[in-house]
């Protein structure tokens, strides 16, 4: 064989591998985005019920339909198995973890709203395992504090969601607390794992309107001598008039935007 077409061959050898490595990451970004719109919509439909549940057993409800609409991403991971086999997961972790991430910031509201409580790394690294119980891909630190620490966002309209519902004041106290205890532990991750401060900026934001709204809702209560039925009602409103002027402020900034724009 001549040297040109030893050269020739070799070259055909790398255009085969890029090939692969860009076919292969096309696909993984294609899954990723099917499991962030399935794993959305999970959470839209977790909140949806957990709004319309009036007790314990409700919730718990809600989190087993959510739990079975998430095995369809469960079912998405275990055919990108073959994918990610071997050292192929950390060549291509930047294409899975926005998938992943949002993926557990779902199954982790759904493990709230029944247990009411964090769901453990080791929990969720069960839900990426197959029957044989091998893991799919080895799940990181990073991307399971990354995950968890969204769901922080997902707690903080549960909570202000619900205050105007029986027992909603007393679930956004007790929320109040465990997001304020989730921001307390994830602090000390900061300087390990990239882009968690960014999230613990969010989730202090997330801790302040919590705390606003419990304030003021404890705040009222104490002022007026009247049933648990009529406060909750009067709570609702002025959660729902706050919406409102904060939805109306909101737009009359882009607004406002939107005319600044047209003469720049």
């Amino acid at each position: 064989m001549s040297m040109s077409s030893s050269i020739h061959n070799q070259f055909l050898l790398f255009r085969d591998l890029l090939d692969d490595y860009h076919d292969r990451r096309e696909r993984l970004i294609k899954a990723s985005r099917d499991i962030t719109n399935i794993s959305k919509k999970t959470i839209f439909l977790l909140h949806r019920l957990a709004l319309e549940a009036q007790d314990a057993s409700a919730r718990v409800d809600a989190s087993k339909i959510g739990l079975k609409k998430l095995t369809e991403v469960q079912e998405l991971y275990a055919d990108m198995r073959d994918e990610l086999a071997g050292d192929q997961y950390w060549r291509y972790e930047r294409q899975v973890s926005p998938g992943l991430q949002e993926y557990i910031e779902a199954l982790s509201f759904a493990h709230f709203l029944e247990h009411g409580g964090l769901i453990t790394y080791e929990q969720v690294q069960a839900t990426l395992c197959g029957a044989d119980g091998i893991a799919f891909f080895p799940l990181t630190i990073s991307d399971y504090l990354l995950g968890v620490s969204d769901l922080t966002g997902e707690l903080m309209r549960f909570a202000i969601s619900g205050f105007g519902r029986p027992g909603g004041r007393t679930r956004a106290l007790e929320t109040c607390i465990f997001v304020r205890n989730c921001k307390s532990d994830f602090e000390r991750f900061t300087p390990y794992v990239w882009e968690l401060h960014k999230k613990q900026v969010v989730t202090a934001q997330s801790l302040s309107k919590i705390e606003d709204a419990a304030y003021t809702a404890v705040v009222r209560t104490s002022e007026f001598d009247l049933p648990a039925e009529m406060l909750d009602d009067i709570v609702n409103q002025t959660v729902l008039i706050y919406s409102t002027n904060r939805r109306n402020l909101e737009r009359e900034v882009d607004d406002q935007e939107h005319s600044n724009d047209s003469y720049r």
